[in-house]
């Protein structure tokens, strides 16, 4: 189970990090549209 893991981790390296950058986006955005109505 372990070794499927990580042969499935090693051949989506590029997904895995596209991913992680769209949540790290998302999640500034959603920050940043939080915070919108407290400056207006």
């Amino acid at each position: 189970m372990a070794q499927e893991i990580r042969s499935v981790i090693s051949r989506s390296r590029d997904t895995i990090l596209a991913d992680a950058l769209g949540v790290a986006a998302l999640m500034v955005m959603l920050i940043v549209g939080l915070s919108l109505p407290g400056l207006i």
